[in-house]
């Protein structure tokens, strides 16, 4: 049997409040869900699933978790979602971290996984719920979204375009079922990332 080592990182969206003691807990969002969608769609592999999202990181935690949170883990696969952070950690005096440090940033951690590691790499672009309190996110998330895309052209193997998606999704549905406060899946949304994970991750896997 293939055995396939799955790491998933982020924050707390992936996160999902797991436990820090045990790797292997998935917490209870996407993670969980998209684990559930692998392994029964691929009965042929053993999947090691590890999460390592923490809550409230942004793209420089990555960079300072690099060697021991990635590099050191040494998956066959690495799914990163990052970037909501990076926006709202600036949002309330719009101090908004320049374009070009954010991508320097994610640039760093892709870089080491593709010189590092043999892994291959997933990319899920960073999303917003239409909520009234956050809306104005979008006037730095829309560029950033940008560079995930452009970075994804150039690192990744798969890119998962979760933002569009779910925009897709909430047409004839109220997107706050998706996640209340704009940012944090409730159940419901966090299936639905979970499954489309496991379809887009499929095209690595056959």
């Amino acid at each position: 049997m293939r055995k396939i080592k799955l790491l998933f990182q982020g924050d707390s969206i992936t996160d999902a409040g797991r436990n820090y003691e045990d790797c292997h807990d998935l917490g209870g969002g996407y993670p969980k869900y998209a684990a559930q969608y692998l392994q029964e769609s691929h009965p042929e592999i053993d999947f090691e699933f590890i999460d390592l999202g923490i809550s409230g990181n942004q793209t420089k935690d990555l960079v300072a978790r690099l060697q021991n949170d990635f590099l050191a883990i040494d998956p066959d696969i690495v799914s990163i979602l990052i970037g909501v952070n990076d926006v709202w950690h600036h949002a309330e005096n719009r101090d908004w971290i320049p374009d070009d440090v954010f991508e320097e940033r994610y640039r760093t951690v892709l870089e080491g996984i593709k010189q590092h590691t043999h892994a291959r790499i997933m990319m899920m672009e960073p999303f917003l719920i239409p909520t009234e309190d956050k809306a104005f996110f979008r006037v730095d998330l829309a560029p950033k979204i940008e560079i995930v895309r452009k970075l994804a052209r150039e690192y990744a193997d798969v890119y998962l375009p979760t933002d569009g998606l779910l925009q897709a999704a909430f047409i004839g549905d109220d997107p706050l079922t998706f996640a209340a406060d704009g940012v944090h899946p409730t159940p419901k949304g966090a299936d639905f990332i979970g499954k489309l994970y496991a379809e887009y991750l499929g095209k690595l896997l056959s």
